[in-house]
């Protein structure tokens, strides 16, 4: 005998009021008997779904994070500046409140480390697309691992965000996007 089927609107509901917490108290200030409250739910009900509140909000981050745009400027170093506003304005928004507290329950939680993973995955589509467009066009001979390249643009933002909290000026984006660039067209990547 199969289950109840999945109320879709309920879901809907209760990922809506975590993303809406989120914005407003951030992650340490978010509990699921608040999320079941906001959502006009039962605390049952997100129970039943999310075996964790990491693993909530990993899947409410997939769902209300925006995608990076895949954009083509003509060069690799424009498509990492464009990739880097994306990610800045991403990291600049409320919900990175009481991120660390996140990620420390996210290693704690198999299910939510895999959904955030696929994000990142997801996530990362428009930078592989532009390293694979700087391929054809001659711009850089190698392909570098995604995640490590990835890692090289977006941890100057996590790392202010973690412990500072001031957003990136463009001029520091900038020097980020040349940073990198500046590793993948160095002749030192190549040998």
């Amino acid at each position: 005998m199969a289950g109840r089927p999945r109320d879709a609107e309920l879901e809907r509901r209760l990922i809506d009021a975590t993303w809406s917490l989120l914005q407003s108290r951030g992650y340490t200030g978010l509990t699921l008997s608040d999320v079941a409250g906001e959502a006009k739910a039962h605390r049952t009900d997100v129970y039943r779904r999310w075996s964790s509140k990491a693993a909530l909000v990993a899947d409410v981050l997939a769902t209300h994070i925006p995608p990076a745009r895949d954009v083509d400027t003509g060069s690799l170093l424009s498509d990492l500046r464009a990739f880097l506003d994306d990610l800045a304005a991403a990291w600049a928004q409320p919900w990175a409140n009481g991120i660390a507290g996140f990620l420390a329950d996210v290693r704690s939680d198999p299910h939510a480390e895999e959904k955030l993973r696929a994000m990142s995955v997801n996530r990362s589509q428009p930078l592989v697309n532009a390293v694979a467009r700087a391929v054809r066009r001659g711009e850089i001979s190698q392909v570098p691992e995604p995640s490590l390249l990835g890692n090289l643009l977006e941890g100057p933002l996590v790392h202010r965000r973690l412990f500072t909290g001031e957003p990136f000026a463009p001029e520091d984006l900038d020097v980020i996007a040349a940073s990198a660039h500046l590793l993948l067209t160095s002749s030192a990547v190549r040998s």
